[in-house]
Formats: structure tokens, sequence, C-alpha cells
């Protein structure tokens, strides 16, 4: 479903119309075109070669693994695939951009079309679903980073040129700020599943330009707002307070002067988070031209069947389809569902345990009450534990043949989190075993009565929480051994004799 949101305002009816932009690191070993490393951070001007700071002489080759990467991301937004690709230069000036220009692609980019799917209902609610339609997805490289010193000095970190990026853009399909967010939000979702980015906006791994324009009728006749791009922002709050403002400011600017405000020319805008404003930073007729020519170093080239086969296995199933799939085979909530599939690695340690144990939901419920709470509490990534799938399969399977109890099962999860050692060792070594053979526990019912003479005269005198006394002394002389059901089923059996 793309229904358009109609607006009101004062007399006027408008839409919003936007577009995004995402420029999103690929997590690759090395950079685009050469050997350094591509990591985040570290001390400045460091990893840096004669390639990606554009020395005379270098020559630039296009990395397999960024190729593969931008491939992967095209197979998961069912992008088509253009075989036969090349690169071009994009020629600006701009402090960060050593080259003085960047590789990108221009008229062949290596993905066109796609979509993505947002989920556009609540929680609990039926899922309705809104398709926002891809331009493509091209490959280009990242530039350097300024760095400005308490408005006194500048510095340039050139450790972030040559970085691979993907930059995905967005058909202007999106109809208010929400939407713009969860866009960006659903994106980062996917790529990060598919192992293309790690995601992480506050380094910069993801950034978002925004489009926004509104399309007024007033009095019967049709306006277009000239078109903001507001750019580089980094998290879902930005994304959509920055297109909420702008689309006020529009509206204002139109009800100012409406008669020439549609004549405008683009803008180029920052957003301010600190004031919650957009600012102008340049208007079109001050946009560059960006002078787009075949890049000379780097040949055009086609992509092989085989390659592209191998991009596309590595997509694998997409956080909205486990979704699915795990509310259908494991009978899971959409709670359930939605935190155990938000991270991959997550949801294929879930399904792991599940396929070993005897209780999908119990497993799930032990990973999200207990498994998430130690990696929060801890700090620590899901792979650091010392715990596997099999050691929740056991203890859930420990617990579903009554081999221990829930608060013994709180104990024999703890200890395996401390020695690593599987649950049946643990209640082996302790000698934690349910009893639930019947004459056993009869013969510990019978020690609990001879002792307790006067707790029986208490029960034909009318107190009956005695029961839940005597049973709770058949469990203390058991040591915790003795299934509790059967032990209350056994001393309410004796008493009614």
């Amino acid at each position: 479903m793309n229904n358009t949101i109609v607006h009101t305002d004062g007399d006027l009816r408008y839409e919003i119309i936007i577009g995004c932009e995402i420029h999103c690191e690929l997590k690759t070993k090395t950079k685009a075109f050469c050997a350094c490393e591509n990591r985040y951070g570290g001390m400045p001007n460091t990893r840096v070669c004669p390639v990606c700071l554009g020395l005379p002489g270098a020559m630039p080759v296009p990395s397999r693994e960024y190729v593969e990467l931008g491939a992967r991301a095209g197979f998961a937004l069912s992008c088509g695939i253009n075989q036969f690709t090349k690169f071009d230069r994009k020629h600006y000036f701009y402090p960060d951009l050593v080259k003085g220009y960047q590789i990108t692609q221009n008229e062949i980019p290596l993905c066109h079309g796609g979509h993505v799917m947002l989920n556009l209902s609540a929680a609990n609610e039926t899922p309705q679903y809104k398709k926002v339609g891809l331009e493509r997805i091209h490959l280009e490289e990242d530039v350097g980073k300024s760095l400005h010193i308490e408005g006194a000095h500048s510095y340039i970190d050139y450790n972030r040129s040559g970085v691979p990026l993907i930059e995905l853009v967005s058909k202007p399909d999106m109809s208010s700020p929400e939407e713009a967010a969860l866009f960006m939000q659903t994106l980062r979702e996917i790529l990060r599943y598919i192992g293309v980015t790690d995601g992480n906006m506050e380094e910069g791994a993801m950034r978002c330009d925004a489009n926004v324009n509104l399309k007024i009728i007033e009095n019967g006749t049709e306006y277009r707002t000239p078109i903001s791009e507001i750019k580089n922002m980094n998290s879902f709050r930005s994304i959509r307070d920055a297109c909420t403002y702008e689309v006020t400011r529009q509206l204002e600017a139109f009800r100012a002067n409406h008669k020439t405000h549609t004549l405008g020319t683009k803008c180029t805008m920052g957003w301010d988070d600190a004031t919650g404003t957009t600012v102008i930073q340049r208007s079109e007729n001050a946009f560059l031209d960006y002078r787009f020519v075949i890049e000379p170093d780097i040949r055009p080239f086609t992509i092989s069947e085989a390659f592209l086969q191998r991009a596309k296995e590595q997509v694998g199933e997409l956080p909205a389809e486990k979704r699915d799939r795990f509310r259908q085979e494991y009978g899971l909530s959409d709670f359930d569902v939605n935190t155990l599939t938000a991270e991959r690695d997550l949801a294929e340690w879930f399904e792991e345990a599940a396929k070993k144990s005897s209780d999908p939901k119990k497993t799930a419920n032990w990973i999200l009450a207990e498994l998430l709470a130690v990696l929060n509490e801890r700090s620590i990534a899901l792979s650091e534990l010392s715990i596997t799938p099999d050691h929740i399969a056991g203890l859930v399977n420990a617990l579903g043949k009554n081999t221990i109890t829930s608060r013994q099962a709180k104990d024999v999860f703890a200890e395996m989190l401390k020695t690593g050692k599987l649950p049946d060792a643990i209640i082996s070594e302790r000698g934690m075993a349910q009893v639930s053979d019947t004459g056993a526990i009869e013969k510990i019912v019978d020690e609990v009565f001879a002792e307790n003479p006067e707790a029986i005269t208490d029960f034909k005198n009318g107190k009956t929480n005695v029961i839940a006394w005597l049973t709770g002394q058949v469990m203390k002389k058991s040591r915790g051994q003795a299934n509790p059901a059967i032990a209350a089923e056994l001393v309410q059996k004796r008493l009614a004799d």
C-alpha cells in the first residue's frame, strides 16, 4: 500500500515529498582501491598510501570484496545488477577531498531499481507495508574528515579517504518525516543483517541526505516548493526532526510570498541539532559543475555470473522474512520475534538452541530474560559468552523433564556462565537431579509426618495452610530434589486418609 498522506494547514492542503540518499560505508578488510586497512578511528593519517592520497602515478585497483558487498546489497533490495559497469570521476573542491575528485559511478551504477518495504504498523498490529522504490545503488569512495578545534584551527584526517561506500538513492516516495526515519532504520537493519556494514551511525558509517519539498493546493491551484537537500544526518531522530522542521519552514515561506516561492532554486541545507533548525549552506546557483568523466585509471569491467551468484548466496534470509517464520514455526509473540531478530547472530543463536530444545518458547524466554540481561550488564557481545546454544537447550530440556526445578535452573544458569560447563554436568556434580519416584518421596513424607504430629493436629483443627508448610518440609528434607508437584500431591493424600 502506498497511500498518499494529505495534510491541512488552515486553508492549504499539501503533500510532503521526501526522497533520501544514503551513504553507507562497507565492512571490507581494505579500502576501496588500495590495500590500506579499512577501520574506524586510530591515529590520524596513519592508514594512508599513495593510492588513497591520490599521489601522481598511483594506480587504483577495485577490491573484489568491495564489488561483492555492493552486489550483495543490491540482491537484498531486489535490484537489478549491471554486469558491465565502470567507475567515473566526480570533480569538486573541498579540503577533505585529497585528490580534487571522487571516484564514483555515474552513468552505469552497479545496481538499478529495487525497493524497500516499510512496516508502518505499530507493535501488535497487522503489518501495513509501504513500498519505497530505489533509483540505484552505486559504488564510490569516501573522503577524509575535517577536524575543527575551537574555531581556531582546522586539521584533516585522511584515514577515511578511500573507504568503500555504496550510495543508495531512493525515489521520492516518502510522504512524512516518520517514513523517512523508518526508511533509514529499515535499510540499516537489512544492510547490517547481510554483513555489508556495521551501521554505526555515530561513527558516520551511515549518513542520510534527505530531499524535501511540498505539493501545495490552494484554491484549486497546485504549487511545488523548491527542494531542500538536508545533508549528512546520522541519526533517525535527526532525520525525523530535520524533515519536520523543513516542512514547517517551507509552509511559512510559501505563505509569506507564494507567488515567487515556487520559482526559487534548490538549496543545500545543514541540520543544526542544537537549535533544532535547518541552515542554508548553498543554493543551486552555487553548485559546482562536477564534470563527470570516465575514471581513466580503472577500465570498465564485466562481472561474471559465478561472482554474482556467490554474492547472492551470502544474502540469506532477511529480517522481515525471519520474523514471519519465527512466528509461524515457534509460536512466538511480536515482541519476542522483533527482539530475537534484531541482530542476525542473535537470531541464528536462538534458532540453533530452539532446534535442540524441547520447548522453543521457553528457550526464547531464557534468552530474552536471562541471556540478554547478562550481555547488557557486562557490555559484551554474544560471541564473548562462555555458553553456547547447547547450554540453553540443555537447560530447557532439563526443566522439561522435571530433572530440576525452576529455582535450581537459575543456579545452573549462573554456574554455566561461570564455568562454561554443560547443564547435565552441573546437575550431576551437584546432585541436583529431581526425584520423581513416588515410592522414594512417600518415605520422606512418612518421616515428615512422624516428626511433626502437631502439624497434623492443626490441619484437623482447620488450619489448611499446614499443607504448604508440610510440603516445604518434604522439599527441605529431600534437599530440594523431590518433585514439588508429586510431593504436594502425596502430602494432601496422606492428610485426607
